[in-house]
């Protein structure tokens, strides 16, 4: 049942259906340019109410992402206790703006993303349009399921190796300490959260690709071996220089591959079915008439 709806999304993009048209009316480039412009407001508000909010609870989302510098602290036993700091007076309240930014804009993706779909709207079919709301969904999810599991299984192990280095020098009486300025630290961890979050999106970019005809599960199914080294090449500039993290960004990354092929795979095969059907009722016109102009008298 999924293949055949899928099926009819990417069909659609080939061959028009009488009973399904595109929405009627065209609109000049200047209706283009509005449209685009009340979209883009939409989202801009969007955005500053989601930033108002977090503003709200920057102590509690801050708390939050340090969670995992914490776990690290303890784990390295290390003799103070974890601080962190701002080297001007106005390097927090900055911080924070970035923050509330950063989480403003994941609060408002859904809206985002809708205003999205909704622009390009007018040009779907209606039923490609029911698939507004699974993309919203599908494409937040997996953003926050990716975000998340950097934050729980990656950024601990991160910071865990980054601060193993603190030690007392041999035959010295250095010692080597992290001075943690929280500007670095939220651009950091947020880098990272949006790293995780963007690869996790694989499967709603391959699923574009299908609909469009770009790819099929046989083109991913010989990229396979080269894409292994693909992902251990992108987690190796998205994530710190440790092995640990990049293993935990590529091992994932490779598996929404694998999850990436199934949603071309039934994409084809949904295209692949419909265009047999169509070939094998063509057919039996086409041996009806001609049966029927063979029964005609001369």
């Amino acid at each position: 049942m999924a293949t055949a709806e899928v099926s009819a999304l990417s069909d659609n993009n080939n061959d028009q259906d009488p009973k399904d048209p595109p929405e009627d009316g065209s609109m000049t480039l200047w209706e283009h340019l509005e449209e685009l412009r009340s979209r883009i407001v939409r989202m801009a508000i969007a955005f500053l109410l989601g930033a108002g909010v977090c503003w709200a609870y920057k102590e509690r989302i801050l708390s939050w992402l340090t969670r995992p510098f914490m776990t690290a602290w303890q784990e390295n036993h290390l003799a103070d206790k974890a601080t962190m700091n701002f080297s001007s007076p106005a390097a927090m309240f900055i911080s924070y703006v970035h923050l509330a930014a950063l989480a403003g804009f994941i609060v408002a993706l859904p809206i985002i993303l809708y205003q999205l779909w909704a622009f390009i709207a007018p040009g779907l079919y209606a039923r490609e349009k029911r698939f507004a709301i699974p993309f919203v969904v599908s494409s937040c999810g997996l953003f926050a399921l990716g975000g998340y599991f950097g934050w729980a299984v990656a950024f601990p192990r991160a910071f865990g190796f980054l601060l193993g280095f603190t030690e007392k020098l041999p035959d010295s009486e250095v010692i080597v300490k992290p001075t943690i300025m929280i500007g670095d630290y939220i651009d950091f961890v947020t880098r990272m959260f949006i790293a995780f979050g963007a690869t996790a999106e694989l499967p709603i970019l391959v699923l574009f690709l299908s609909v469009a005809g770009l790819v099929t599960h046989r083109h991913l199914l010989k990229f396979f071996r080269y894409f292994i080294v693909v992902a251990f090449i992108i987690s190796a500039v998205l994530t710190p220089p440790d092995p640990m993290s990049q293993i935990l960004m590529a091992v994932p990354l490779i598996g929404l591959y694998g999850v990436s092929i199934g949603v071309a795979w039934a994409i084809t095969v949904g295209r692949e079915r419909r265009k047999a059907r169509e070939e094998a009722e063509e057919k039996k016109r086409e041996a009806e008439e001609k049966k029927r102009e063979e029964a005609k008298p001369d």
